[in-house]
């Protein structure tokens, strides 16, 4: 049975002072050194409710400092802070949300706790034993270059709720060498860190698991229960009573959790909303009759609304009266498709993509395309010096005086002698292809467009594949067909004319019917994974709330497998149903 969130203490709430919280802490969002960090706020209690306030955000912790949780007790204090703030974004936790907020509510879950005393399953003793053997822990403080990619592989494979995923993406932030906050980390013997954790070490009664990662690139087996292990011994060591393990989260993290012995202790519920009031009439008015920006004239202001467009390659997916959606994606185009995703994501709570996109796992996918094995075949020798010219003029462009008078000259242009030489097949084809696309105008990626989208919308975000698998997926394009992809670069121009046409209208046979000898359009890199695509996505489309995106070729067979599957799928028109 759940327990009422409570603590012994003073209950009288004027002599509660900010700097005892260490001592009454109830759940990790008492740490106020570390929520400071988090959130950029300035922390103030309103009765033995702890608020954060940072201009127009105030973050509610609906956790009494002192007492039982009463929720009219807790909204009356947050109605009393949204008058002193006048905050406009808000975002509360507690264990049930006033009944003004249920419409607001964005998650549900547990807190998680384990007894610092608890025994540890010999079992697990001995998987961390084990790992023991091959890896060396630490703590530290220094958040380096091996903990950003392990962040980012890790974020990128699991599907995390954003506030939790904001974690991972303040986690450089919040370590600063006068908190309480250190890494427990496992490095291997070549090195690499195969697992880490995040810990809290303020609250006087417990210590806070705050978030934590391990690694498939450098997989370790049982480091994990290694860290954790070692997590319950500086518990012990702190003089902890016991362990805050957290949320839930997902079935694995739950699973994870509770081999160890850690049960629910305290229910969990967020709400995210906004206090602004409807704009009157007369406000929008004003608003549509002025140009955006002092800096951007009425005609810059028309010609950046012309450079979006309906997305047309959607498609709607159901079975048992859940619905998903699949989109079909251009990884380069010139339009941008931002108003019809914000419908669709209004409809979701979550969305996957093929593998991660963030800036980490892009700078993992170019490191190891710089990585040209000796004695590998090189690009440069399969082609004609007349070729390599003729690929040169086409990825660069006009040049010259002439091309210069008219502004057509393109600036950084990619040295293709270099990419031909130095780095590995299809980081050349990739490379050149997106800068002879740049200049043509095409400067957007409706997979990133997506990406950064559904996350500023606070969407659940996560990838199908990992940066390992994509490349390796890479590593799969044949030589021989980048090579005459590059010979044939004279008619990349009408290529990209009839794939523009053919993807704005939604004709998906249409616009990859004069692509066979694209590249990347090989059984490897689209039929085997359109199998694993499937096999990830499916759970999701069960339950329903998702939208999936995936490069438009896949759509040429998933369309049927997902059909094969059960559902009903359908295309979509240029608005949602």
């Amino acid at each position: 049975m759940l327990s009422e969130p409570k603590i012994g203490g003073n209950s009288n709430n004027n002599i509660i002072q900010l700097d005892s919280l260490p001592d009454l802490a109830v759940v990790p969002e008492h740490s106020i050194s570390f929520m400071q960090a988090m959130s950029g706020g300035n922390p103030f209690l309103r009765g033995t409710y702890l608020f954060l306030s940072s201009g127009d955000l105030l973050m509610a912790i609906g956790y009494p400092i002192s007492g039982k949780y009463d929720p009219k007790e807790f909204d009356q204090a947050l109605l009393e802070a949204l008058g002193q703030t006048k905050a406009k974004e808000c975002i509360a936790i507690s264990p049930s949300l006033p009944e003004r907020l249920h419409p607001h509510r964005r998650e549900q879950d547990q807190y998680y706790t384990l007894p610092a005393n608890a025994p540890i399953p010999s079992r697990l003793e001995r998987l961390a034993n084990r790992a023991a053997s091959s890896l060396q822990v630490e703590e530290g403080k220094v958040f380096t270059l091996s903990h950003r990619r392990l962040w980012a592989e890790f974020v990128g494979r699991e599907p995390l709720p954003p506030i939790v995923r904001k974690l991972y993406e303040k986690t450089e932030t919040v370590l600063t060498a006068d908190s309480d906050l250190i890494l427990l980390n496992a490095w291997t013997e070549d090195g690499h860190l195969a697992a880490c954790l995040l810990l809290d070490l303020a609250p006087k009664g417990f210590l806070s698991y705050i978030i934590g990662a391990h690694s498939r690139i450098h997989y370790t087996p049982y480091a994990s229960d290694l860290l954790f292990k070692q997590m319950i011994c500086i518990a012990r060591r702190e003089g902890k009573s016991y362990l805050h393990l957290g949320l839930g989260v997902n079935d694995g993290i739950r699973r994870f959790k509770a081999k160890w012995g850690s049960i629910p202790s305290l229910p969990y519920e967020m709400a995210v909303w906004n206090e602004d009031q409807p704009l009157s009439a007369k406000k929008m008015l004003q608003m549509l009759s002025a140009p955006p920006t002092n800096t951007m004239t009425t005609q810059q202001y028309l010609d950046s609304i012309l450079e979006e467009k309906p997305f047309t390659m959607l498609w709607e997916i159901e079975k048992n009266g859940c619905r998903s959606w699949i989109g079909g994606t251009a990884h380069f185009f010139r339009y941008s498709f931002e108003a019809s995703f914000r419908e669709l994501f209004n409809h979701v709570h979550t969305v996957i993509f093929e593998g991660p996109l963030d800036q980490v796992s892009m700078e993992q996918v170019t490191e190891a395309g710089q990585k040209l094995n000796s004695g590998a075949p090189r690009l440069i020798d399969a082609m004609s010096e007349e070729e390599i010219r003729r690929l040169e003029k086409v990825v660069a462009g006009p040049q010259g005086i002439w091309a210069r008078l008219a502004g057509l000259e393109q600036k950084n242009i990619p040295d293709v002698r270099y990419y031909l030489s130095e780095t590995r097949p299809w980081l050349a084809f990739f490379s050149l292809w997106c800068a002879f696309l740049k200049r043509k105008g095409w400067d957007q990626s409706v997979d990133m467009e997506a990406w950064h989208l559904a996350r500023d919308m606070g969407k659940v975000v996560f990838g199908m594949e990992t940066i390992v698998e994509q490349i390796e997926t890479l590593e799969s394009i044949p030589f021989q067909r980048i090579v005459n992809f590059f010979r044939d670069c004279n008619k990349w121009n009408s290529y990209t004319i009839n794939y523009e046409r053919s993807y704005l209208q939604g004709e998906l046979e249409a616009m990859l019917g004069t692509s066979a000898e694209f590249p990347s359009r090989t059984e490897m890199v689209i039929c085997r994974r359109d199998e694993t695509f499937l096999k990830r996505m499916l759970p999701f489309l069960e339950k329903g709330g998702c939208a999936v995106f995936v490069g438009a070729a896949h759509m040429l067979n998933l369309r049927r497998m997902i059909a094969e599957a059960g559902f009903n799928i359908r295309k979509t028109g240029k608005k949602l149903s």
